[in-house]
């Protein structure tokens, strides 16, 4: 079990379990949980919890998590794996060694190789750029 603090808008990016289901449990604030299902679908389900909420995501299934609210939330999180594994998706796309080619991630993203390019340089978005106008 884990206990994760998110501040104000702050965020846990898309990742996944590839050997776990996850459950989570809100203690304090509000929590907006995504998933998106697997390829055939790709439909993106989104919830927004309160203070007492419980929620799972399906093991191997790309999921992140974002503060709703303008205060900090609390979550305890567990895992049904002592060893769940976990890839997030930027790093993995963005960050292999070797790099994946350009021409890989422009045809995966649908854009030119400039555009690529400048997907995977954009600096880190902190939590203030994420807040709704």
């Amino acid at each position: 079990m884990v206990r994760i603090d998110y501040a104000p808008w702050g965020q846990n990016a898309p990742h996944t379990h590839p050997r776990a289901t996850e459950i989570l449990v809100v203690i304090e604030g509000s929590l907006l949980v995504c998933f998106v299902t697997s390829n055939t679908d790709k439909k993106l389900f989104t919830k927004r919890l309160e203070k007492g909420d419980v929620f799972v995501f399906p093991e191997g299934l790309i999921h992140f998590q974002q503060n709703a609210g303008n205060g900090y939330a609390v979550v305890i999180a567990g895992l049904s794996s002592q060893n769940p594994g976990v890839i997030t998706v930027a790093n993995a796309v963005f960050g292999s060694n070797p790099d994946i080619s350009d021409d890989i991630l422009a045809k995966a993203f649908h854009v030119d190789k400039k555009k690529e390019s400048s997907i995977e340089q954009f600096p880190y978005i902190s939590t203030e750029d994420t807040k709704p106008s």
